[in-house]
């Protein structure tokens, strides 16, 4: 079933320029738009000045512990990625890797991200778990994971960012956020656009 709705939606994409171009471009550059979204929440100064860094830095924590735990899982299953285990069969419109496909970094790290600022920040969490589902069908439209790689990686990122919130490293990373926010506000105070 895993390789039947790969092969469908990858041939879904080759019919389809004008859905696969994009999607293709946003799988691409998704590392930097999630990198820029971490870098927004935190420089954001606003009405509550400790939230957004509490959700950048929650996200950046939530992220790295979910790609360790995810690279142990991979080399235990060293699942192969769909196009070296079908040679042919797909077309592949990313860089090819041979790192194993179970589970999807790309998914990892993007609902870790994703569910940390959600836990944090409704509004922002709601455009990043969007950001985050369309990345993951994307990596499965582009031929490189299956189905149950994203899946894998959602649910992975997921519990990593429930973890470090709803444990006693929550209230941990929020006081590092807080010290990191501070300092970004004195910096901001002595900027010359602070002091006219």
């Amino acid at each position: 079933m895993d390789w039947i709705i790969l092969k469908d939606l990858n041939h879904f994409a080759v019919a389809h320029d004008l859905f696969e171009d994009p999607l293709t471009s946003y799988v691409r550059s998704s590392q930097f738009l999630f990198v820029g979204l971490v870098a927004i929440l935190f420089l954001l100064a606003g009405r509550n000045r400790y939230l957004g860094a509490r959700a950048a830095v929650a996200a950046l924590g939530s992220c790295g512990l979910a790609l360790a735990v995810g690279q142990v899982v991979a080399g235990a299953v060293d699942r192969p990625r769909p196009y070296l285990a079908h040679p042919g069969a797909l077309h592949l419109y990313v860089s090819r890797s041979t790192d194993p496909s179970f589970p999807s970094d790309h998914a990892t790290a993007a609902f870790a991200i994703a569910v940390a600022i959600f836990l944090r920040n409704r509004r922002w969490g709601i455009a990043a778990l969007i950001m985050a589902s369309v990345l993951a069908a994307g990596r499965i439209f582009v031929g490189a994971h299956y189905p149950s790689d994203v899946i894998a990686g959602a649910a992975l990122g997921s519990a990593a960012a429930l973890f470090l919130r709803f444990t006693p490293i929550g209230p941990v990373l929020d006081r590092i956020a807080d010290k990191l926010a501070s300092g970004r506000d004195a910096v901001y105070r002595r900027l010359p656009i602070a002091q006219s």
